[in-house]
């Protein structure tokens, strides 16, 4: 029988001392932090945070480039629990929201818990004694549930091309960027025209003498409506919590309007409409035109939006290169259609290996083998949360249950929810660990990707970081996210193997025995 529950209660584990508990989140981003109030909010005290940053974050500690801001609205892109109530912007900056989420562990007393400074090095399920043994640069650690909260968008993704080590000037990736290099009249080469990239070129244009903006595939660029937020409109709002629910609703909807394009090619033509009329507003010139007109579907790679690149991109000091990079000779970037342009600084705007887990190589299951040797390139994990093989091992934001239109926070809050349902089940039965069912698993992956075939992720006649090398999804939710959410909110024990016994205050013991047959991973 599945459990439909938004608020489960974990019942009340023993504390333990510093290094050995119930649970440990791995990561102190958006996923990390709102993991450990959802896990505190449902009783349980006995989890720790690690983090291998000074601090706490995620993205928007890391990326700190002039421009960056978040591309879904801020009422959306917020806990529900913990509504803002003082943006200043309809869609905030990055150290609005840096501050946001550092107010928001205050206000939950996530300090108590969180360690920074310490980094996994690698995890081993002990199947003695049912519980996860993590490697750290500050020692052992144990846990009996291990939840990986590091994110899709954690490891930058070079420039790998010949010479780029060699460059005369400065160089350095969207995510780290070098804050002590002046670009006030310098040339500057920005290479690549995803979402960081839309958000650099204008901020720094004013500056710099040259921007030279290497665009190996033109994006679809739809408007964004940032508007200022006046202070009184976020007093009246205070006052009347229901209209914020509304607005958050209704910002909801139009996402999810977004990705019904998406799931429906045929539909997607009405955005690239709205979209081929905001670029031939921006832009007079009919060549600069021609060559930031995408050729692919409108969602088959993130549709972006921006009320100010295109016009950043018509000033006659900003010069774009529609080729790829291919290699770098001294202050020289040459791109692959003969261009060669001089440069004194080169921002790499080259993205993230979103495919990529962090810890992949080093999390090792109940067999020995890690998750990267289980996958094999092709991440999959059920409803993007567990993988055969893995006991009490959680994903949050893995493997396709994203999507390219709507917040990643509210499918976060979804597994959140399914996360505590499942350890409230395990601490009420008294088991010591589940593991998800392999044929649930692989019968869930195939219903996914057969889904995914008709939609413009997989159809759209582009490369994306949705696919990996072998073409297969390793990203994309194929349905709209409110299916998505309420299936979470279902846990259903059969569709897991139990075992054991839990140890008196924790999960321990053998394994002992399964449950009943599960669905075959129904969604």
């Amino acid at each position: 029988m599945s459990q439909d529950r938004t608020e489960a209660v974990i019942p009340a584990q023993a504390a333990r001392p510093g290094r050995d508990v119930r649970v440990v989140i791995v990561g102190a981003g958006f996923s990390g932090i709102g993991a450990a109030v959802r896990l505190r909010r449902g009783g349980l005290r006995d989890v720790l945070v690690l983090e291998k940053a000074p601090q706490l974050g995620g993205v928007w500690r890391d990326n700190t480039y002039p421009g960056c801001a978040c591309d879904v609205p801020s009422t959306l892109y917020s806990y529900s629990f913990a509504p803002d109530t003082a943006w200043t912007r309809v869609f905030a900056g990055q150290r609005e929201i840096h501050d946001y989420l550092r107010a928001t562990a205050a206000r939950h007393g996530i300090g108590d818990v969180l360690r920074c400074g310490v980094r996994v090095r690698g995890a081993r399920w002990d199947p003695a004694a049912a519980r996860w043994r993590l490697d750290t640069s500050d020692g052992p650690y144990s846990a009996a549930v291990l939840v990986l909260a590091t994110g899709p968008w954690h490891v930058p993704r070079p420039l790998d091309v010949p010479g780029v080590e060699e460059f005369a000037g400065p160089v350095f990736h969207t995510a780290r960027w070098d804050h002590g290099v002046d670009l006030a009249g310098r040339r500057v080469a920005v290479v690549g025209a995803g979402a960081s990239a839309i958000q650099i070129v204008p901020a720094i244009q004013s500056r710099a003498a040259e921007v030279h903006h290497f665009q190996r595939t033109a994006p679809w660029v739809l408007p964004k409506p940032d508007l200022p937020v006046p202070a009184a409109v976020n007093r009246g709002l205070d006052h009347l919590p229901g209209v914020r629910r509304a607005l958050r609703a209704g910002q909801y909807g139009i996402q999810e309007g977004f990705g019904c394009a998406f799931r429906h090619p045929e539909l997607a033509r009405l955005l690239e409409a709205g979209a081929r009329a905001h670029l031939r507003f921006a832009v007079r010139d009919r060549r600069l035109r021609r060559a930031l007109t995408p050729d692919y579907r409108l969602g088959c790679k993130r549709l972006l939006t921006s009320s100010t690149y295109y016009r950043a991109l018509a000033q006659p000091h900003v010069h774009l290169h529609p080729t790829a990079v291919t290699a770098v000779r001294g202050d020289e970037v040459v791109g692959a259609d003969g261009t060669v342009v001089r440069a004194d600084v080169l921002v790499t705007a080259t993205g993230f290996r979103v495919g990529e887990l962090p810890l992949a190589r080093d999390v090792h299951g109940a067999h020995g083998r890690t998750l990267h040797e289980c996958w094999g390139g092709e991440p999959q994990a059920y409803l993007g949360t567990n993988v055969s093989g893995f006991p009490n091992l959680f994903l949050l934001l893995g493997p396709n249950v994203l999507g390219g239109s709507t917040s990643a926070i509210g499918v976060l809050e979804a597994q959140l929810t399914y996360l505590t349902a499942a350890l409230a089940h395990l601490g009420r039965d008294g088991h010591a660990a589940l593991d998800v069912r392999p044929a649930v698993q692989a019968a869930y992956d195939t219903a996914v990707q057969e889904a995914l075939r008709t939609t413009v992720y997989n159809s759209g006649g582009c490369t994306s970081y949705y696919l990996a090398p072998s073409g297969r999804n390793t990203y994309a939710w194929p349905w709209s996210t409110g299916r998505l959410v309420r299936r979470l909110r279902r846990f259903d024990p059969g569709d897991y193997t139990w075992y054991g016994e839990a140890a008196a205050g924790d999960s321990g013991g053998k394994a002992r025995a399964e449950g009943p047959g599960g669905r075959g991973g129904a969604i």
